[in-house]
């Protein structure tokens, strides 16, 4: 594996691209339309219950106003409301949220304004967790940006037929490290003067920040989508890891049809249970970038996992005159930053939210 030369802000903010360069000049989110998020529970509502599941589709709004919105109407305290995940507010996003059952009952089906209006309203049996889903999926409008449509699919079909086949790196997208990096910049600051929230964006940007330089070591020496002896692997979508045995020639014919991956270190207290080669670059990465690892220690976290590979479900591309319409699935956690970078220069602001969930 190669030696580590790599900075917290470069591993996270401009990681190696696993498919190549950018393809081609392209505009990004003309309007919030181009860009759509749904979310796919992966259950269906309860059917009885003490609270509502509500499907809501926003525009323009970001997902903590639409909850404070909700607990209005419903006459509750915002912390009753329950969501997912968060959504980026500069797009369309369906996504579930939960509240108590009021009385009298409310009609939510005609709640509706500017900024998001209440789809569905189904009983359930409890408060929406976050997390509690099994992914998102996303249309992405990608449009020329030299006026020419056509060139611009033809460029994106080979590539896109690669990404369908092998995925794209997992990484952490650039929105989890604030503004310009900002979240990161703060990891030198007594964290003890932070508010919880503010102590919360800096121990994950810290985080983050670690599993793309190990990721983005991976990528450079060509290990991030295949399993080594030493690795600790995982399912597609699962969170349970299990650790891999070079001579298991199974193992890797799964690996190879996108069925389980290898993963990265979230770091923490302790020590990685991977061996051999992958175990000697995570620590050497850890003690490269060791005031963000010193932090995931000092906050009590333990070591978690996150797959290095991110597979890229249901993926078509249809042409439009001036544009190329992207339709995906990813699983919880997963970044369409990761996708759309592997494509095109993703201008700013072209991310996912921190916790897309």
């Amino acid at each position: 594996m190669p030696a580590v030369s790599l900075s917290a802000r470069e591993a996270a903010l401009t990681p190696p691209r696993a498919h190549g360069a950018p393809l081609a000049p392209a505009v990004l989110r003309a309007t919030p339309a181009d860009f759509v998020v749904e979310e796919d529970l992966g259950f269906a509502p309860a059917g009885s219950g003490q609270h509502l599941l509500l499907r809501v589709r926003k525009r323009n709004a970001n997902t903590q106003w639409v909850a404070r919105e909700l607990a209005r109407i419903a006459g509750c305290r915002p912390f009753e409301v329950g969501y997912a995940g968060l959504k980026d507010r500069r797009a369309v996003a369906i996504q579930w949220f939960s509240v108590p059952q009021a009385r009298p009952p409310i009609s939510w089906c005609a709640v509706r304004n500017a900024e998001f209006e209440v789809l569905e309203a189904h009983p359930h049996t409890r408060k929406l967790p976050r997390g509690a889903l099994a992914g998102n999926r996303f249309l992405v409008r990608i449009g020329a940006a030299q006026g020419n449509g056509g060139q611009l699919a033809d460029s994106l079909a080979l590539r896109l037929a690669g990404i369908a086949r092998y995925g794209v790196p997992n990484y952490f997208g650039p929105q989890r490290f604030g503004r310009d990096g900002a979240n990161l910049a703060r990891a030198g600051e007594d964290l003890r003067r932070l508010a919880p929230q503010e102590r919360g964006f800096v121990l994950s940007a810290a985080r983050s920040a670690l599993f793309n330089a190990v990721l983005a070591a991976r990528v450079a020496d060509g290990s991030w989508e295949h399993l080594e002896a030493g690795d600790l692997a995982n399912l597609d979508g699962r969170g349970s890891v299990f650790p891999v045995d070079g001579a298991d020639d199974t193992l890797g014919g799964r690996c190879q049809r996108l069925e389980i991956h290898p993963t990265g270190p979230l770091w923490g207290e302790g020590t990685p249970a991977t061996l051999a080669r992958v175990l000697e670059l995570e620590l050497r990465l850890a003690a490269a970038l060791a005031r963000e690892s010193a932090l995931c220690v000092a906050a009590g976290m333990a070591q978690e996992r996150r797959s290095l590979r991110l597979a890229v479900r249901e993926l078509s591309s249809e042409p439009e005159a001036q544009a190329v319409v992207l339709r995906f699935r990813l699983v919880r956690g997963g970044f369409a930053t990761a996708v759309l970078r592997e494509l095109i220069e993703a201008p700013p602001h072209a991310e996912t939210p921190p916790d897309a969930d």
